[in-house]
């Protein structure tokens, strides 16, 4: 019985480490524009970059606190936790976006913040108006789980970038690095917590990680070896 309680608690010891580092590393994650910001305040003006990903990761960030609810899903607090935080910083981000851009992309990013609180709005309302307990989790799982997979899947134009160019200057290495960190620890998370709605996203972003480091090692190899070879044929 002893033996019994103390490797329970190992499993839940093992488990909220891999959920707090999964927290610390989205963290990494989430502060990752703060420099592109940097840049949108000094100039007064957003330029020529987007406010969509900002609002994709503020919608990917609430579904995802939703179905961390306790009453959605259970033994899912860091899940919460994690993407509670992402929706505060994209939520500042969209509000920065939106103060310093031109009147256009101001009405555009008004209503694109509309659409998705209203979004999330009606996933609440359906999840709890049609769905109980078990179904309800399938329901909430399902779309966060798509909705996670759609955005580990969008480094994958990124990818091509690198592999037509040659080059990784549009791959920041501690980028890819926080992501393939974000996404082990919460695939260790969700496989002690026996959810493959939240471990099934996770081991595909791992995959994707894993690419991205592999690509990055190369490509800087190459970059640098381009780099070196005219200093060898000039001296030739």
């Amino acid at each position: 019985m002893m033996a019994f309680s103390l490797s329970n608690a190992a499993f839940i010891i093992c488990k909220d480490a891999a959920g707090v580092a999964g927290n610390l590393f989205a963290l990494g994650l989430f502060v990752s524009p703060i420099p592109t910001f940097r840049r949108i305040i000094r100039n007064g003006s957003t330029e020529h970059f987007s406010g969509l990903p900002y609002i994709y990761a503020l919608l990917n960030c609430l579904i995802c606190t939703w179905y961390g609810m306790p009453f959605v899903s259970s033994g899912n607090l860091l899940v919460l936790t994690v993407n509670s935080v992402g929706a505060v910083f994209q939520l500042v981000y969209i509000t920065l976006f939106i103060a310093y851009t031109d009147r256009m992309k101001k009405m555009k990013m008004l209503g694109l913040l509309v659409m998705a609180l209203a979004l999330i709005g009606v996933i609440v309302f359906l999840s709890l108006r049609f769905f109980e307990s078990t179904m309800r989790q399938m329901f909430v799982g399902f779309l966060s789980c798509a909705s996670l997979v759609s955005m580990f899947a969008s480094p994958l134009f990124i990818i091509n970038l690198v592999i037509r160019t040659r080059s990784v200057e549009y791959m920041p290495f501690y980028l890819s690095l926080s992501t393939f960190l974000m996404s082990i620890s919460f695939f260790v998370y969700g496989i002690f917590n026996s959810d493959p709605f939240v471990y099934s996203p996770n081991g595909i972003g791992v995959v994707l990680g894993i690419v991205q480091l592999v690509l990055y090692s190369y490509y800087k190899k190459v970059s640098v070896e381009e780099y070196r070879e005219p200093l060898v044929i000039a001296y030739s």
